[in-house]
């Protein structure tokens, strides 16, 4: 947390920017109050990033757009019904709600919806004490009515009245909760705790895309170990993603294993750490990279499925890639994930084993190829994955696969320089195997490309002669038989 005095300056200035300055104006010429609330506020004295301009108001929606319709250069309906409004001031996104009081029905999946009377009755209705702060503007009056500066200063998160009535007006705040301690590092409060473990069932009334949203957040957080530790220890886990503590495999006296949820978190934050990196060197993909980190995390679901004791006191896991992949995809459907990120992160479970045969033995030019075509668009994550993936504490061994991955991933730049491996095709269309055969579309037609695919795969690009040779020989012996 930074100096108070200082965080006070920024939001003094922040205040004078464009856009909070002519909305602050257009609504006190109105008649009307408003301020900056919540996560601005917050994060402004945690010296974070101001990434949203979230505002509250006494107006109504309807009163809101008449407001800012003058001074936008668009507005739109974020939820009228749920009191807010957005628009576009100065280049900038804002957000506007009346204000308001959040709660169930206890039956319904949607929160209902009361609009409140006073800033401090809106701040109280809030989730926790940190988000609960609210700047006047244009009067640049702090208002802080369940104390969210002492927690700020203290690291911790705790609701603004008692957990039980917080949670029970919208239950999705326990997730919040879990969500919070990853991307603020704050410590929950006990009471706040304990109330999650006893209210965890009402989590049931949320709808599935409020919880994959909430999911999606700690996810991209820099850290979401903490996070995910709290959404098992609380048990909440088991009521929107059991995949992950079912993770925690008992270990009898006979047969011992690594512990597999311990061994996935890291995993997760090894895979974190590589997206950072590899996308500062440019050479990566865009961090926060949710279908990788969702991979990480579930990669090795598929072990309590396969489990089995092994004679002479070992466990095997066979097929778990592929049994993993299976459970993972069927889980983010149920999240209401899209069907690409869903894709994505099976195919990266389906292969996150693939590369641990390179040790086994020098790959040929066609495995790496192999490697490369099952990739596809996910190769870059499959380097992070599986490399993510060595948690071993032997350095040596750590080292030897380390070494082993670069030098695949240099065989496969060799390869891309002189072929394209990223794009691999057979050296004929499907035109020219058509006019070669003398045979018009049809099955044999997608036979001989999977033919020629093979053939390419196994002993690179040839020549449009040779290729139309193999074809041939190919054709006729097919014929004959």
């Amino acid at each position: 947390m930074q100096p108070v005095q200082q965080s006070l300056e920024f939001l003094g200035n922040l205040a004078a920017s464009g856009p909070v300055a002519t909305l602050a104006a257009a609504f006190a010429d109105a008649g009307h109050e408003l301020s900056l609330v919540g996560g601005p506020v917050r994060d402004a004295f945690l010296g974070r990033p101001i990434t949203d301009l979230d505002f509250t108001t006494d107006a109504q929606p309807d009163e809101i757009l008449r407001i800012v319709t003058p001074i936008s250069q668009a507005q739109w309906d974020v939820g009228r019904a749920f009191g807010t409004i957005a628009a576009r001031i100065d280049g900038e996104t804002v957000e506007i709600t009346t204000y308001r009081s959040d709660s169930y029905d206890h039956k319904s999946r949607k929160p209902q919806v009361q609009f409140g009377d006073t800033l401090e009755g809106d701040l109280l209705r809030r989730d926790f004490t940190v988000n609960a702060m609210a700047l006047r503007v244009p009067e640049l009056v702090l208002v802080d009515p369940s104390g969210g500066m002492d927690d700020l200063v203290a690291g911790v998160l705790r609701t603004p009245g008692t957990p039980e009535v917080s949670f029970g007006d919208d239950p999705l705040r326990m997730l919040r909760a879990v969500r919070f301690t990853a991307q603020l590092g704050f410590t929950l409060d006990l009471d706040a705790a304990i109330a999650i473990s006893e209210m965890r069932e009402s989590i049931g009334i949320v709808s599935i895309e409020r919880v994959s949203d909430e999911l999606t957040k700690l996810l991209k957080t820099d850290a979401p170990r903490r996070g995910i530790e709290l959404l098992v220890e609380s048990g909440l886990a088991e009521l929107v993603i059991p995949e992950i503590p079912a993770l925690q495999l008992e270990a009898d006296e006979h047969h011992h294993h690594k512990d597999v949820y311990q061994h996935s978190l890291t995993v997760l934050d090894q895979a974190i750490d590589l997206e950072k990196s590899r996308a500062a060197s440019g050479t990566g993909i865009a961090s926060p990279d949710l279908v990788l980190r969702w991979a990480a995390l579930l990669h090795d679901i598929g072990k309590p499925a396969t489990k089995r004791n092994e004679p002479g006191g070992q466990v095997s896991f066979h097929h778990h890639d592929v049994v993993g992949s299976k459970l993972a995809k069927k889980r983010l459907r149920h999240l209401r994930f899209d069907n690409d990120t869903i894709a994505a992160v099976g195919r990266l479970i389906e292969l996150h084993l693939r590369f641990f045969g390179y040790t086994d033995g020098a790959w040929t030019d066609s495995a790496v190829r192999r490697y490369v075509r099952d990739a596809g668009e996910q190769l870059e994550r499959l380097h992070i994955l599986t490399r993510a993936d060595v948690t071993t504490r032997n350095r040596r061994k750590a080292d030897q696969l380390s070494f082993a991955y670069d030098d695949l991933e240099e065989r496969i730049a060799t390869l891309a320089a002189q072929e394209e491996i990223d794009s691999v095709r057979p050296d004929l269309d499907g035109e020219q195997i058509m006019a070669i055969l003398g045979i018009k579309p049809s099955r044999e037609v997608g036979q001989a490309y999977a033919y020629l695919l093979e053939v390419r795969l196994d002993e690179g690009p040839l020549s449009e002669a040779e290729a139309t040779e193999r074809l041939l020989a190919w054709w006729h012996s097919r014929q004959a038989s």
